[in-house]
C-alpha cells in the first residue's frame, strides 16, 4: 500500500531482507496507522541504502515536506558506519531522516529475541509505550539518540 505523499508519512528503506522483515513486523502492531508508513524494497547493502537515498529520495523529500525516512542498515560491528551514513544526509533534511540498525546484524537479534517479525513487533510496542524492552538489547542500544528524535518527529505520525 502506498502512502499519501501530501500528508505526514514515513518511508522505510531497508538494507536487506532481514531488515525488511523487521520493518514488516513493526507494521503488525495493532496501533500503527498503516496508511502513514510504507516499507520499500530492500536494496542489497548499506552502501546501496545510502546511494538509493541520495539518488532517489533527496529530491522527493524536497518536494514532499511531510515525508520522513528511516534508513535501516547493519553496522556489522562498526559504529563508525553510522557516523559515515549520517554525513550523506543534507542538513536541510536532518530532522526528517533517521538511521537505525543492529550493531552487528539482524540475524544475531533473531537468535536472541525470536523471529524477525516478532522482534519488529516488539520494537513497535516499545515505541508506542515508550519502553525499552527490545530497543534496550545490547545490539540495539546504540539507536537511543535516533529513537529520541523519532519520538518527536515520527511517533505522532504512526501512533
Amino acid at each position: 500500500m502506498s502512502v499519501n505523499k501530501y500528508l505526514p508519512h514515513v518511508l522505510v528503506l531497508p538494507e536487506d531482507d532481514a531488515n525488511r522483515q523487521l520493518a514488516n513486523g513493526f507494521l503488525l502492531d495493532h496501533a500503527i496507522r498503516v496508511r502513514n508508513i510504507q516499507v520499500l524494497d530492500e536494496v542489497g547493502g548499506w552502501t546501496q541504502v545510502l546511494h538509493c537515498f541520495r539518488c532517489d529520495h533527496i529530491a522527493a523529500m524536497d518536494r514532499f515536506a511531510e515525508r520522513r525516512m528511516v534508513l535501516l542498515i547493519d553496522l556489522d560491528g562498526n559504529e563508525q558506519r553510522l557516523i559515515e551514513a549520517k554525513t550523506t544526509i543534507p542538513a536541510r533534511l536532518a530532522d526528517r531522516v533517521f538511521i537505525l540498525g543492529a550493531l552487528t546484524n539482524p540475524e544475531e537479534l533473531r537468535a536472541d529475541l525470536g523471529g524477525y517479525e516478532s522482534v519488529g513487533l516488539g520494537m513497535a510496542k516499545d515505541c508506542r509505550e515508550d519502553t525499552r524492552t527490545v530497543w534496550g538489547h545490547a545490539l540495539l542500544r546504540h539507536n537511543e539518540t535516533e529513537l529520541d528524535r523519532m519520538r518527536q518527529y515520527v511517533r505522532p505520525i504512526l501512533f
